[in-house]
């Protein structure tokens, strides 16, 4: 009886672990947005100096300062909702590995202070036109809600009820009005 126990929990584990090895290989990285800079599809961080705030490719977030503390959004704070994602300068983060970028902001907002240009950038998309998506509905280029919002409240994030909030009050999506 004792080693037919220890058979079925032998299996148990090997299963186990056979399935968490699956979930670990499918975990991918997101999609570059459209504003994002061309010829860097494996980095996951991009730091935006004119707004001092980084985007994540793979959660398709912005991480910024927020009183004191480091936030992650679908959105860029209200002061930036007229900022030009396409347009702005992207600094891409390709010597960085770990989950909080921001430990180094003191040394990027020097070394890219607002308004830094540096080599001309090509975006992966083209800026969606006027008549794409119509006056007040926001194109999923500029207003990068590609994480569902399910997956916003299991991670503590926001809500329905915050985000739309939020973006009626100039969320800054980086869309113009």
């Amino acid at each position: 009886m004792k080693a037919l126990k220890l058979i079925v929990f032998s299996i148990v584990l090997f299963l186990g672990s056979a399935i968490n090895a699956q979930l670990a290989v499918s975990v991918n990285i997101g999609s570059p947005p459209l504003w994002g800079p061309v010829g860097y599809s494996g980095v996951r961080y991009y730091y935006l100096p004119d707004v001092e705030a980084y985007y994540d490719v793979q959660t398709s977030m912005f991480i910024y300062d927020n009183r004191g503390t480091w936030v992650h959004r679908t959105y860029l704070p209200g002061r930036y909702r007229s900022y030009d994602l396409y347009s702005g300068y992207k600094v891409v983060m390709t010597d960085y590995r770990g989950n909080t970028p921001y430990v180094h902001f003191k040394e990027y907002k020097m070394k890219y202070a607002k308004g830094y240009r540096g080599q001309p950038q090509k975006n992966i998309g083209e800026r969606p036109g006027k008549g794409n998506s119509g006056a007040n509905t926001p194109s999923k280029a500029y207003s990068n809600k590609k994480v569902s919002r399910d997956n916003e409240k299991s991670s503590g994030q926001g809500n329905d009820k915050n985000m739309k909030k939020n973006n009626s009050r100039g969320g800054g999506n980086g869309k113009k009005k």
